[in-house]
């Protein structure tokens, strides 16, 4: 039986020419006689799986090595004619004849079916590692006797692919295809000795990979030394996004996925590890002209390598900080009279601006980033907190952010006319998030809800509300619970004067108009004035009344007049044309001596209303200003007989000076009153629970439990404990000198 030679030449070279169905057969039936045959054939030596063995077994042994001896003939024909060849010449002929090969090898594998499935699984299962199915025997036999001669002589198989690689880095369209198909040959040729059906790269990694990944390094190297020789950074930025875009499509063209993370790795290496430095220094530029996409572009890059983007941040953070400082300086610089006639709504305007600018620069160009988010904040913590305006102070902040939210929140506010009210109140709290000492705040924000409230200036119970849930969402319950009581008093005191209205309806007396706010001493941040004050008998029979009436409603309780805070309507009676007065409980009183006299001198003034000769000659000095009175001689004050106006109703409640200033140092006295019981109270509370503890652990815990609403100070901390100890709350524990121990 001899083997059929022809029959498989035929079928490895000339397949494109047809197999007739009886040829096919007849060789499928050579192949299966060499199998199941028992009669000797020819021994030589030189040949595989040949054991002391005979019959069929001997028989699938001859054709197995008659196979590679053709296999050897074909691949020495073909080894000749590529000697000749080199780079697209060769590529191009390595891949026709692969195709070939490959396409036939298939087809001889499966009309030795037989010789696979019975002799070549015997060879294999008795451990002959050395024996493989057919196709695997033509893929090793091209590797040993082609692949491996063309690729020995200066790699001419993998350089001729390089150069075209390096071709179309250049710009050159190359022909992809034929690249693909050779690489291809590179992964099928891999043997995983172990398992022959897993794929291996080994040969691929080798002969191809390698080389590819040293060759692409020395031209980026080259490439991005040269291109930053003569462009800007932002250039290089386009050039590098381009690149690593292209080596990540090439990968999908025609090399193999594994490839995909050590080829973007060692780009990234080269493109933006080694000019890292470059790109950071350059960021501050970018930065400061606004280059968003450059911004977005450097981001991209150095967020690929790692801590690429730290030194970014930090740089970022210092961008922002420097800005909101500027911002304050020019908007003193523009300010003639200092910090301390400063405008609330330019002080906070100039704040939001830097922080919108920057706050739209993370999100466009760095994604929103959370490092970037963190350095945002921390910048706009310390120049909202410390910064030209405040000086060393902790408090201007808080304050002028809350008299703005109190501009906001008044009627004829022209900003809650002109945008929405609530995008403003937003914007407050975004300022808000960054103020230290959110107890000043608060502490402000009350004393001004306590004006809007008693005035009754409020642009709108809605945005009040509003306002206050938003405080509440930041700080919780207890930051709000004052404020949210200051609405029931004022409920309730409409519900207290209705219900005395119609208690005194059948008095015939009763011509005066009167409503009473009735205020929890608690909860509303005002005082009680410190001079005294003779109560007009134009009103006092209301006094008396409502007094009496409150006693039998509410018997414990002790009512203190806040006449500083209490407003009145005179009607005029002395001039051709009559006017409504609107003014103080001060004003009024000095008004009404005037329904006796027409002159009266200060000290007989003074006299008459008790109020201190501070404040009278304040509220006198305001009646001139109006043109009521008129004050011709030193400390002498007539009643104009010829007073104007252009409107009936005549505000004269103006606030005076001496309230204004008193205000600020008032809420500030308040706030370190207040500073104190927190402290003292966070300190129980942390003992109460963890019993004894060490003086530097527990300093550390009441900063971080009070550092959301202050930061509190160290020697204040010290003296509350000393406090605590004198109250018995806690003490020493003996024998120790820092360690405390609860008292309970």
């Amino acid at each position: 039986m001899g083997f059929p030679g022809e029959g498989v030449d035929h079928i490895m070279t000339k397949l494109q020419t047809g197999v007739s169905y009886s040829k096919y057969m007849s060789l499928y039936t050579v192949a299966y006689n060499y199998c199941t045959s028992s009669r000797m054939h020819s021994t030589t030596t030189d040949t595989v799986g040949q054991g002391n063995r005979t019959g069929a077994n001997l028989m699938g042994s001859d054709l197995y090595n008659n196979l590679i001896r053709y296999f050897i003939t074909h691949l020495k024909l073909l080894k000749d004619q590529s000697d000749s060849l080199q780079d697209e010449a060769l590529l191009r002929y390595y891949a026709g004849e692969w195709d070939r090969y490959t396409t036939g090898a298939n087809y001889i594998n499966r009309l030795f079916t037989y010789l696979n499935r019975h002799w070549v699984k015997r060879e294999r299962d008795e451990g002959r590692k050395g024996v493989y199915p057919v196709y695997t025997l033509a893929l090793v036999q091209w590797k040993s006797n082609f692949f491996l001669h063309v690729q020995s002589k200066h790699t001419k198989l993998a350089g001729a692919i390089l150069r075209l690689i390096e071709r179309q880095r250049n710009g050159e369209t190359i022909d992809q295809g034929l690249v693909k198909k050779v690489v291809d040959s590179f992964v099928s040729l891999g043997l995983d000795e172990t398992d022959i059906n897993k794929a291996s790269l080994d040969v691929y990694r080798e002969h191809l990979e390698t080389p590819f990944l040293d060759a692409t390094e020395k031209y980026y190297e080259q490439e991005s030394e040269a291109f930053l020789a003569e462009s800007s950074v932002s250039d290089y930025l386009k050039k590098a996004e381009e690149r690593l875009k292209e080596e990540e499509d090439r990968v999908d063209r025609y090399l193999n996925t594994d490839t995909r993370k050590q080829l973007v790795s060692k780009c990234e290496h080269v493109l933006i590890r080694q000019h890292s430095d470059l790109m950071w220094e350059s960021f501050q530029s970018l930065l400061d002209f606004d280059k968003d996409e450059d911004l977005q572009r450097m981001y991209a890059l150095l967020s690929r390598i790692p801590e690429g983007l730290e030194p970014l941040r930090k740089k970022f953070e210092e961008h922002v900080k420097k800005a909101g400082l500027a911002a304050v300086a020019k908007l003193l610089g523009e300010g003639s009279e200092g910090a301390d006639s400063l405008d609330p709504k330019a002080y906070v305007d100039a704040l939001l601006e830097v922080h919108r600018k920057n706050s739209e620069t993370v999100t466009r160009s760095f994604r929103g980033e959370a490092g970037f988010v963190a350095s945002l904040d921390k910048a706009c913590r310390e120049f909202v907190n410390r910064n030209a305006a405040t000086g060393s102070s902790t408090t201007k902040s808080p304050e002028l952010l809350a008299k703005h939210a109190d501009m906001l929140l008044r009627k004829n506010n022209k900003m809650a006319e002109e945008e929405d009210l609530e995008g403003a109140l937003n914007r407050v709290m975004v300022l808000f998030k960054y103020i230290e000492d959110k107890d000043v705040f608060q502490t402000f924000y009350a004393t001004k809800l306590s004006k809007r409230l008693i005035h009754g200036v409020s642009a709108s119970d809605e945005s009040e509300a509003s306002m206050i849930s938003k405080l509440k969402e930041a700080c919780g319950f207890e930051y709000t619970n004052k404020l949210q009581r200051m609405f029931t008093d004022m409920s309730l005191s409409k519900d207290l004067t209705d219900q005395f209205k119609e208690r005194m309806a059948n008095h015939d007396d009763m011509d005066i108009n009167f409503s009473i706010m009735v205020l929890g001493t608690n909860f509303w941040p005002l005082s009680a004035p410190n001079n005294d004050f003779i109560i007009p008998p134009e009103i006092l029979s209301t006094y008396d009344r409502f007094s009496k009436y409150y006693q039998t409603k509410h018997s414990g309780r002790k009512l203190t007049w806040l006449w500083n805070y209490s407003k009145n309507e005179l009607r005029t009676n002395y001039l051709n044309q009559k006017y409504i007065l609107m003014t103080s409980s001060y004003q009024m009183s000095v008004l009404l001596q005037y329904n006796k006299h027409d002159t009266l001198s200060l000290e007989e003034l003074i006299t008459a209303t008790a109020i201190s000769k501070d404040i009278l000659s304040q509220v006198l000095t305001l009646l001139v200003k109006a043109k009521v009175l008129i004050n011709e001689e030193t400390d002498q004050y007539d009643l104009n007989p010829n007073f104007k106006s252009k409107k009936i109703r005549v505000n004269l409640n103006q606030p005076i000076k001496a309230e204004v200033k008193a205000e600020s140092s008032e809420v500030l006295k308040t706030v370190d009153e207040d500073r104190k019981y927190v402290i003292q109270a966070t300190i129980v509370r942390i003992m109460k629970a963890r019993k004894t503890m060490k003086n530097q652990p527990l300093i550390q815990e009441v900063i971080s439990q009070i550092s959301q609403r202050f930061a509190p100070k160290i020697p204040d901390i010290k003296k509350a404990i000393d406090t605590l100890l004198e109250k018995e709350y806690i003490e020493r524990v003996d024998g120790t000198r820092d360690t405390f121990a609860y008292v309970a």
